[in-house]
């Protein structure tokens, strides 16, 4: 391995009725529009609401009412107008300081989707999935919410508790009770794995992310690892500044990183200009959970570094935003170009395939099942379903997989629990839920077939 410092400088950037007319509507002469003036409209409704409203009118209400809707009218669910809370709440997810349950969300088409939940967060450990529709807040819809309107439902103090519904794909729906945390300040980590390879995940892009790949980096150089395996997978993105400066570390200088094309056709290349390049064989891991800033630095190894993509395909997320702040604090954030990859394509809403496909065990996507619900003998839920597919998937094949509680489910119930050493009561809930999770978490860690092929790829090069 190249033995030199690797320096990283960055400027980080700033990169959530209809009415029912009755009886009579009275006839009134409007001030004549001004041509000329594209505002005269919205101007006119100011006054008139002002002066002939039935109630009095807030002049901040209306202003503050207006920039959302024409920011809404936009529909581009990755621009929307924050008022000072909301506002706050981005800044706080940027730096990466913030309580809450540890998700990235997008609005699509009036729905809540979540991209991907945050390592060692809440959502992760409930079991939230990319592409999960949040259907429901505290029984309270969010159908037609923006981004930052749902995000201030959903995030909340340490210890207290949130209720969500999604709805999942292939599944329907379900429901999570989640203790929202500190969600964690680190975006990187890594580990020596299998013969002498050193695997790096990236959590993020925030405003540490690079000076946290740089230490890494550094920590693996010193135990004289063979290769390099970067995780990219439930990456929801972040700044773009950071995912260049990360990419420019393994292109070769002069190759293309990045293209942003703005609407008037101009386009900013930007070139590696790095002088080190990591000299270590390198895979990329990647998945539906990839997204944003993670895309941009999986499609600069892969295509200017000839670095293999390893796992599913990504969530397809190609485009900018910016973050503008006002006076009092609030801000609009808003889509300032595509970025292209660096051979000029643009993958949103299509993702980026990888180079080797490959799928996790099923049992690694099924739902989560709540603790706090008890599940009897009798029962017939997609819960039921979902514990009998655990206690398939941890070798208890006598079970049947059927969502009914039936009498052959109670004994291999009892015997989970007796093998275990908890109470014997044939119910799932509390404590057997809770075991059942956590067994089933650390055989999906054992096996990780997406890790394991990045690391087959990566020793036919080494």
């Amino acid at each position: 391995m190249n033995n030199s410092k690797i320096l990283i400088s960055i400027i980080v950037t700033a990169i959530i009725t209809a009415g029912i007319t009755y009886n009579v509507v009275q006839p009134k002469e409007v001030t004549l529009l001004k041509e000329d003036d594209p505002f005269s409209k919205l101007k006119s409704t100011y006054n008139l609401l002002q002066e002939n409203y039935y109630q009095d009118v807030e002049t901040e209400k209306l202003v503050e009412g207006a920039i959302k809707g024409m920011v809404e009218s936009l529909e581009d669910p990755y621009s929307v107008y924050m008022d000072i809370e909301e506002a706050k709440s981005f800044n706080e997810n940027i730096s990466s300081t913030f309580e809450g349950i540890g998700a990235e969300i997008q609005e699509n088409d009036g729905s809540i989707i979540i991209v991907s939940p945050i390592k060692g967060s809440p959502a992760e450990e409930v079991g939230l999935k990319p592409k999960d529709v949040i259907t429901k807040v505290d029984d309270k819809s969010v159908e037609g919410f923006s981004v930052t309107e749902a995000v201030m439902l959903i995030r909340g103090e340490k210890g207290s508790e949130v209720n969500l519904t999604v709805q999942r794909p292939g599944v329907g729906n379900l429901n999570f009770t989640i203790t929202r945390d500190t969600i964690p300040i680190e975006t990187v980590y890594s580990e020596v794995v299998e013969d002498n390879i050193g695997k790096i995940q990236i959590t993020k892009f925030s405003e540490s992310t690079s000076e946290e790949l740089a230490k890494a980096l550094s920590e693996l150089q010193d135990k004289n690892v063979k290769g390099l395996i970067i995780d990219l997978r439930q990456n929801p993105g972040g700044l773009m500044d950071q995912a260049i400066a990360m990419s420019d570390i393994f292109v070769e200088k002069g190759k293309n990183l990045l293209q942003v094309e703005y609407n008037n056709g101009n386009k900013d290349v930007y070139k590696a200009q790095n002088d080190v390049v990591i000299d270590l064989p390198i895979t990329v891991l990647i998945d539906g959970g990839t997204a944003s800033a993670g895309e941009i630095m999986a499609a600069a190894l892969n295509q200017s570094a000839g670095i293999p993509l390893v796992g599913e395909k990504t969530f397809g997320k190609g485009t900018v935003q910016s973050a503008e702040g006002f006076k009092d604090n609030s801000s609009v954030k808003y889509t300032t170009a595509k970025w292209l990859t660096p051979d000029g394509s643009w993958i949103h809403d299509k993702g980026i395939e990888p180079t080797v496909k490959v799928v996790l065990p099923e049992y690694a996507n099924l739902p989560y099942i709540n603790p706090d619900n008890v599940l009897k003998q009798g029962d017939a839920t997609p819960e039921v379903n979902a514990a009998q597919q655990m206690l398939k998937a941890l070798g208890y094949n006598d079970v049947s997989v059927n969502g009914f509680f039936d009498e052959k489910t109670l004994k291999v119930v009892q015997q989970f629990q007796k093998d275990q050493g908890l109470d014997v009561d044939g119910k799932i809930s509390e404590g057997t839920t809770i075991k059942l999770i956590e067994l089933l978490q650390t055989k999906i860690k054992e096996n990780d077939t997406q890790l394991d092929k990045a690391i087959k790829t990566l020793k036919k090069e080494l």
